[in-house]
């Protein structure tokens, strides 16, 4: 079995190397999918991404803030029913605000440079995903889970 620490950094390489990720809302019984601009904190407890507050996915998060995130390295290639890893992260989200917000732009920006301008217009809000669960699956079928609150991992 994989060591914690040997998920964890493949999923850290994955994420520098995969800019974009599909969130997964809902609101009233009915999901809502879009692509984002994401970036992971180092400890990998947090993906960030940001939204104006006009959208319906930050409507949807306002009235359910659980969502589900996708990353993956497909190619749309035949080989990647064997070699594509995609990653769902489950988790809860928050709109960033108070002293962390800085810190945390920042990192964000360092991924995204050429967003700088959409995220510090004031319609434009900085949203944190808490990480309860990644469910990584590689080979098609081998399905790992890396709960982040107590850091371990398990395969199904």
């Amino acid at each position: 079995m994989e060591k914690t620490s040997q998920l964890k950094k493949f999923l850290k390489d994955l994420f520098l190397s995969q800019r974009l990720a599909v969130l997964a809302t809902q609101n009233r019984r009915q999901p809502y999918g879009n692509l984002v601009a994401f970036m992971a904190t180092d400890d990998l407890k947090h993906l960030l991404f940001a939204t104006t507050r006009a959208t319906r996915k930050y409507a949807n998060i306002s009235e359910n803030p659980r969502v589900a995130m996708v990353m993956d390295n497909r190619s749309n290639q035949e080989a990647d029913f064997h070699q594509a890893t995609a990653v769902t992260a489950t988790g809860v989200v928050k709109e960033v605000e108070g002293s962390e917000k800085g810190t945390l732009l920042r990192l964000y920006l360092s991924g995204h440079p050429y967003l700088k301008d959409f995220v510090s217009s004031p319609t434009c809000a900085l949203l944190k995903m808490n990480v309860e669960t990644y469910y990584v699956v590689r080979q098609f079928q081998n399905v790992v889970e890396l709960h982040i609150k107590n850091e371990s991992h398990h395969s199904p």
